[in-house]
């Protein structure tokens, strides 16, 4: 799955990445189930021990275009997890409380404390991305916060947060299959923002501000990965792996119980 991590200093251009590409898996859907239900189980038992050693923070981003999938993701990665030690934080339009302080205010309140897993729904991004592509602030203001956003990741890594970043990489053929199928559904209608219809004329303007985004804000300390999305099966692959191999790195344990507990037998 290092194919998709995005190396510190690489340009990145989305157009030359196939979205719908399934590279480095040999199977096809039912095999990827079988090895998501056997990630999900991993995940499960490393999520616990994360909680239970209290030692380290993980915080995992996820980006992307209007229904390249972000809950669907978050549904299917995360569903046996214990809800203890995660918190999902979504960001949306900032409230204007928010507004009058710089950008990372909101933020900071949401990163992970110790044994907890948190996962961004949007994040921080959406002031080098939303802001820029519809033009909602001069550049003036958005240019600085790539290098404001690579500082506050280098604290949160310098303090023990583990980052992981997922761009979920739909094309535009894609989202406008989704955004279709949202609207011939009256089960799924609820999904669909007439407003996205707006969003989706500025594809281009999104795709330069992500690329720049991705291009930029790499690092070792907080890599960002372009998962192939346009394949809902390989998406949630590749975003499982990528997890479970992290917090397997971390070389955790189970802390020791009270002292006296060996040999103790309950009447």
């Amino acid at each position: 799955m290092q194919r998709h991590r995005v190396k510190s200093g690489i340009r990145v251009e989305l157009a030359r990445r196939d979205a719908g590409s399934t590279t480095g898996f040999r199977g096809g859907k039912k095999r990827a189930a079988a090895e998501l239900a056997r990630l999900s189980e991993r995940l499960e038992e490393l999520q616990e021990l994360l909680w239970a050693e209290h030692r380290h923070k993980v915080l995992v981003v996820l980006q992307g275009m209007d229904a390249s999938g972000k809950d669907g993701t978050i549904r299917h990665v995360f569903e046996g997890v214990n809800p203890a030690g995660v918190k999902v934080a979504a960001f949306k339009k900032p409230t204007p409380e928010e507004l009058a302080h710089d950008f990372l205010w909101r933020v900071h309140p949401k990163v992970p404390g110790l044994g907890e897993l948190v996962i961004f729904n949007r994040s921080h991004y959406e002031d080098v991305l939303v802001v820029r592509a519809m033009e909602l602030v001069p550049r003036a203001v958005w240019e600085p916060r790539y290098e404001q956003i690579v500082n506050f990741e280098k604290l949160l890594a310098d303090t023990g947060t583990t980052i992981l970043k997922f761009f979920l990489h739909i094309d535009a053929d894609e989202q406008r299959e989704r955004f279709q199928a949202r609207i011939d559904d009256p089960t799924k209608r609820w999904k669909f923002n007439p407003g996205d219809l707006e969003t989706r004329k500025l594809w281009g303007s999104y795709t330069e501000a992500y690329e720049d985004a991705l291009s930029r804000t790499s690092t070792d300390f907080a890599p960002w990965y372009v998962v192939p999305a346009n394949k809902k099966w390989y998406r949630n692959l590749v975003v499982a792996t990528v997890l479970v191999e992290a917090l397997e790195g971390l070389g955790m344990t189970y802390p020791p119980g009270p002292p006296g507990l060996d040999g103790l037998v309950l009447e």
